[in-house]
This record gives C-alpha cells, sequence and structure tokens, in this order.
C-alpha cells in the first residue's frame, strides 16, 4: 500500500493505493488533506492596484516589459512577453485603459493565474 499527496486545482488530496488481486486494477480511497498554509501574496511594487487584473495564462519566465506605469494602453496592446515552453508569448491588454501596476520585472518565473499587471 502507497500513499500520495496530489494538488488538484489547489486542492490537496492525500491518496492511499492498494495492490489489486489476480491483475484487478488497483483501488484508489482519495481522503481530504489538511489543509496547507496558503502562500504569502506577493509584494506587488509601490502604486495603486487597478480594476482590470492581467494575468498569466500559463507558467513561463517574464522576458520583457513593454509597458510602463501610468502608460495609457488599448485593447490587444502588448504589455509583457512571456517565454514559456522555448515560446515567446505576448501578454496583451484585455481593454482599453491605463496601466496602474505592473507586478513583475524581466527574469521573473510566474505561474499561471498570477498578476502581472493591473489597469485602470
Amino acid at each position: 500500500m502507497k500513499t500520495y499527496t496530489i494538488t488538484v486545482n489547489g486542492n490537496v488530496y492525500d491518496v492511499t493505493v492498494e495492490a489489486g488481486e489476480g491483475g484487478a486494477a488497483p483501488a484508489a480511497a482519495p481522503r481530504a488533506a489538511a489543509p496547507k498554509a496558503a502562500a504569502a501574496p506577493k509584494a506587488a511594487p509601490s502604486g495603486a492596484q487597478g480594476g482590470v487584473k492581467v494575468n498569466a495564462p500559463m507558467p513561463g519566465k517574464i522576458l520583457a516589459v513593454k509597458a510602463s506605469v501610468g502608460q495609457a494602453v488599448k485593447q490587444g496592446d502588448v504589455l509583457l512577453i512571456l517565454e514559456a515552453m522555448k515560446m515567446e508569448n505576448e501578454v496583451v491588454a484585455p481593454q482599453d485603459g491605463t496601466v496602474a501596476s505592473i507586478n513583475v520585472s524581466e527574469g521573473a518565473s510566474v505561474e499561471s493565474g498570477d498578476v502581472l499587471a493591473t489597469l485602470n
């Protein structure tokens, strides 16, 4: 019998797997694990947070920051370049607005869903 800890969509589960008899598939008995302490939120640089969040679409590394705080942007304007799986991906403004904050810097590693920037 083996016990594994599995995380699915942010929920942590302890799963025990037993070997089946006569070639039967192993049986899994999931049970909720004790909640782990939440990681401290990343500190945003000084400046006000905007109402529109621009999140990382996938995990990767920030190659370039193309916009600056206070810059007016139109929907589709490139804010950042995110490298993921050896490809450069443009992170664009979801709507017209003004850049309120840039929460990452060049070379930073980000996870999917991390707030990269905010717009007003």
